[in-house]
């Protein structure tokens, strides 16, 4: 490869790299607003007893699951069998979510909690599986530990800009399950 060559591939490598860093810094505009509002908006009522109980109280009866009967779970919620969605649906902590998303004034477009195995223990609407352990939003929370706060890509959902925003939720200091919350980022401006 002669100079000139050299110099017209270095220059259009500049290029590219000058040109990544801008689009990687809009892509992840939403990240700082959301995750400013999951700090002062949510994380106060993350302790709720509600929410504490109601994980708890999962994380002891799936305390013994199988990965077998996970997968059978996840199966009957898809089939949605009464049996298997009703508990989860109709129950204080997903009133108390249903609340929390009424009073966010449109901000929260949905939200739902997990237990230690990555099961869905309440929720404001209804989500295509009942098992989210396999999916980043529970590994990058509750698989991270206390504190941690994962947000994800800003995704279009019926002309609506929504992050979905997965956080930690602890008991003195311990992960014991994680919440995710559908983030209307255009509400944050």
């Amino acid at each position: 490869m002669n100079i000139h060559s050299r110099f017209v591939a270095l220059a259009a490598a500049a290029s590219i790299l000058s040109v990544a860093p801008a689009f990687a810094q809009d892509e992840a505009a939403h990240v700082k607003p959301a995750t400013a509002y999951v700090q002062k908006s949510i994380t106060p009522w993350l302790s709720d007893p509600v929410v504490i109980a109601a994980i708890v109280e999962a994380n002891k009866k799936h305390k013994r699951l199988m990965q077998e009967d996970i997968i059978a779970l996840d199966k009957a919620w898809v089939a949605k069998d009464p049996a298997v969605v009703d508990p989860v649906r109709k129950n204080k902590l997903s009133e108390f979510l249903i609340e929390k998303k009424e009073a966010s004034g449109g901000v929260i477009t949905e939200a739902f909690v997990m237990d230690n195995r990555g099961l869905n223990v309440g929720q404001t609407d209804g989500t295509s599986d009942l098992w989210q352990g396999d999916e980043a939003k529970w590994q990058k929370s509750y698989g991270v530990g206390p504190d941690a706060i994962f947000v994800d890509k800003v995704e279009e959902d019926d002309g609506k800009k929504i992050a979905q925003v997965s956080v930690t939720i602890s008991d003195k200091d311990v992960a014991i399950g994680a919440v995710t919350f559908g983030i209307d980022v255009d509400k944050l401006k």
